[in-house]
C-alpha cells in the first residue's frame, strides 16, 4: 500500500489496545504521526491505566513512527478539545479523527440498570460528537481564515447498530446514531474539505473474544479476524486518495468488505380518509415489505 498517509496528523481514540490500537499502529506505519488516546478503562469503561496509550506510542517509536500519548476522556466536553489541541499544538495540524473508543455493558433490557445505559451512550455517542465537535470547529476556522483541509472523520458503528444484537439495547442505540451522525456530518462538514465516513468492523478483541463463536475459531479464523483487517480499511480512508468518499458505512473484516446501504423507504400507500381502512392498509405494506436483516444483514428468516 506504500505510505498513504505520509505526515498526516492523525487522532486515534481509545489506541491502547485493540483496534484502535492497530489504527494507530498502521497509521504510523503508513507515515502519519498519531495522537494516541487512551484512558485505559476495563471493558466497562471502569478505572483508567496510563501506560496503555504509552505502550503503543513506545511501540511506534520503536519502529521508527510518531506518536504522542494522550490521556483525555473523549465524552468530556473540555477533555475532547483538549485532545484536539494536543494534535494542533503538537504536531500543528490535524488532518484525521479516528473515534474508536467505546465501552460494553451488556444486559437485556428489563434488567438494564440507568448506569448501564448511560456509560454506553455517554462514551460511543457523546465521545463521538464531542471529538467531531472540536474537530470540525478546528477546520472551519481553517476555512475562514482562507486555507483548505483535506480532512477525515472516521466513525465507528457496529452491525448491532445496523442490524440489531440481543442484550445490546444500549450498544446498539449509540452505534445506530454514530451511524447516523456519520450520515449527517458528512453532509455539514463537505463544505469544509472534510469526509466523514464509519466503519462496522468485525475483529477478535477483548470486547468480543468470550463468545462462543470467538472461543472455538480455528487458527485461520483467527488470522482473518485480525485487527489489522480493520486498520487498513481504515488508513485508506485516512489517506489523501479518498476525499471523494463521504457520508459511508463500511462493514469491514478480513472475511467480509461491505457497504451498509441504511434506511430507505419500502413499500408506500397514500394515507387513508378512514380509519376503518387502516389495517388492511398497514397489513398490505408490512406484507409487501422487505423483513428486517439478522446480525449478518441478511433478511431475518421468519
Amino acid at each position: 500500500m506504500g505510505e498513504l498517509c505520509r505526515d498526516r496528523v492523525c487522532i486515534v481514540t481509545g489506541a491502547g489496545r485493540g483496534i484502535g490500537r492497530a489504527h494507530a499502529l498502521l497509521l504510523a506505519e503508513h507515515g502519519a504521526k498519531v495522537v494516541v488516546n487512551d484512558i485505559g478503562s476495563a471493558v466497562d469503561g471502569t478505572g483508567t491505566d496510563t501506560s496503555l496509550a504509552e505502550a503503543t506510542v513506545a511501540d511506534i517509536h520503536s519502529a521508527g513512527g510518531t506518536a504522542v500519548a494522550n490521556h483525555d476522556d473523549i465524552a468530556d466536553w473540555e477533555g475532547a478539545q483538549r485532545l484536539v489541541n494536543a494534535a494542533v499544538e503538537t504536531y500543528g495540524g490535524l488532518d484525521v479523527l479516528v473515534n474508536n473508543a467505546g465501552i460494553l455493558r451488556d444486559r437485556v433490557l428489563v434488567n438494564m440498570t440507568e448506569d448501564e445505559w448511560d456509560g454506553v451512550i455517554r462514551t460511543h455517542l457523546k465521545g463521538t460528537f464531542a471529538t467531531s465537535k472540536w474537530a470540525g470547529a478546528y477546520w472551519r476556522e481553517r476555512v475562514k481564515a482562507g486555507e483548505s483541509n483535506d480532512a477525515r472523520i472516521i466513525n465507528t458503528t457496529s452491525v448491532s447498530g445496523l442490524y440489531g444484537n440481543l442484550g445490546q439495547t444500549n450498544y446498539g442505540a449509540a452505534k445506530a446514531g454514530i451511524a447516523i451522525f456519520t450520515q449527517i456530518a458528512a453532509t455539514e462538514l463537505g463544505r469544509y474539505g472534510v469526509t466523514v465516513n464509519a466503519l462496522a468492523p468485525l475483529a477478535l478483541t477483548r470486547m468480543n473474544e468470550g463468545l462462543p463463536q470467538m472461543v472455538e475459531a480455528d487458527d485461520e479464523e483467527r488470522e482473518r479476524l485480525s485487527t489489522r483487517k480493520i486498520a487498513e480499511v481504515a488508513v485508506w480512508l485516512a489517506s489523501a486518495g479518498t476525499a471523494d468518499i463521504t457520508g459511508r458505512v463500511f462493514e469491514a473484516s478480513g472475511e467480509i468488505l461491505a457497504i451498509a446501504e441504511g434506511w430507505h423507504r419500502g413499500p408506500t400507500a397514500p394515507g387513508v380518509d378512514s380509519e376503518a381502512d387502516l389495517d388492511g392498509v398497514l397489513r398490505q405494506l408490512l406484507a409487501d415489505a422487505r423483513p428486517n436483516a439478522d446480525i449478518d444483514g441478511q433478511d431475518l428468516e421468519e
